[in-house]
């Protein structure tokens, strides 16, 4: 398994220019071709804009939508013409009702997206969307990457948060490419459960399944020490000097598509690494 199909997202070329980096970054080490996004957001609608807006200033708002979109086209291909790497731009606008939908088509036929930290300074509803859409309703493997991260691709010290849950199983498999090639895995478990099977070995069946990968990973088993488990994951992270977090993604809403998780908002909050989602 390679990663050779990518995506990103992007609605600002400019404080969109790390991850758009990291993305042709990770194209060029995987061979892979990159595909981007550009959306220009149109935001006349209930809750964007105030009741009664006339025609005239509808169609201005989506005229500008449309200017900002053919902007990130531009930037971005500027931005990549001497990067090395395949890649496609396209140009979308949509309206956040739409954006779920637009997104989730393209991450569904990708290996896996990148995209920007959506919580901090200068964000919006729709980065939080965007990563909704993929992870839930597209069923892609998701790379977070805050402003503050060094880029390093491949990999070399990967930490993998592992709670025996469905989702970090399917973050494990889909971050397979990436393990083969890390000097440093470690598998870290915080308060295991006293009572089950593998309570006097745990992170032992998982350690047996990447070593047939050729993977070498140690286990770390760490107390939960602080008020949050992402509090005690993200030390790890810095006391390994990770370069990337893999970690399952949980989200669950009777009333949206899907919602981020508690666990994992807070840790998405507050992480200096790229993170690697999978659901």
């Amino acid at each position: 398994m390679a990663y050779k199909s990518l995506l990103t997202v992007i609605t600002d070329a400019d404080t969109d220019s790390k991850v758009l980096m990291k993305a042709a970054a990770m194209a060029r080490t995987e061979d892979a071709h990159l595909d981007v996004l550009c959306l220009g957001v149109d935001r006349t609608q209930m809750g964007y804009y105030y009741a009664g807006a006339n025609a005239l200033i509808i169609q201005e708002t989506l005229d500008r939508a449309e200017e900002e979109a053919a902007g990130i086209v531009a930037a971005v291909t500027e931005k990549l013409k001497n990067e090395g790497v395949r890649f496609a731009a396209e140009k979308a606008v949509v309206q956040i009702a739409t954006m779920a939908r637009l997104v989730a088509a393209r991450a569904r036929f990708s290996d896996a997206v990148i995209l920007r930290k959506p919580y901090g300074t200068g964000r919006s509803i729709e980065h939080e969307a965007i990563i909704e859409a993929a992870l839930f309703e597209g069923s892609a493997a998701v790379i977070i990457v805050p402003e503050a991260a060094d880029i390093v691709d491949p990999p070399s010290r990967i930490v993998i948060g592992w709670n025996e849950s469905p989702e970090a199983m399917s973050a494990v498999r889909a971050a397979l490419p990436l393990l083969k090639n890390a000097g440093l895995v470690s598998i870290t478990i915080i308060d295991p459960p006293q009572h089950g099977p593998d309570r006097s070995d745990p992170g032992g069946a998982l350690s047996t399944m990447l070593s047939r990968h050729g993977i070498k990973a140690e286990v770390t088993v760490l107390a939960k020490t602080m008020p949050r488990v992402s509090d005690v994951l993200l030390r790890h992270v810095t006391d390994e000097n990770a370069d990337l977090l893999v970690m399952g993604a949980y989200g669950h809403s009777r009333f949206r598509e899907a919602i981020m998780g508690g666990a994992t908002r807070d840790l998405l909050e507050r992480a200096t690494v790229p993170v690697f989602l999978a659901h």
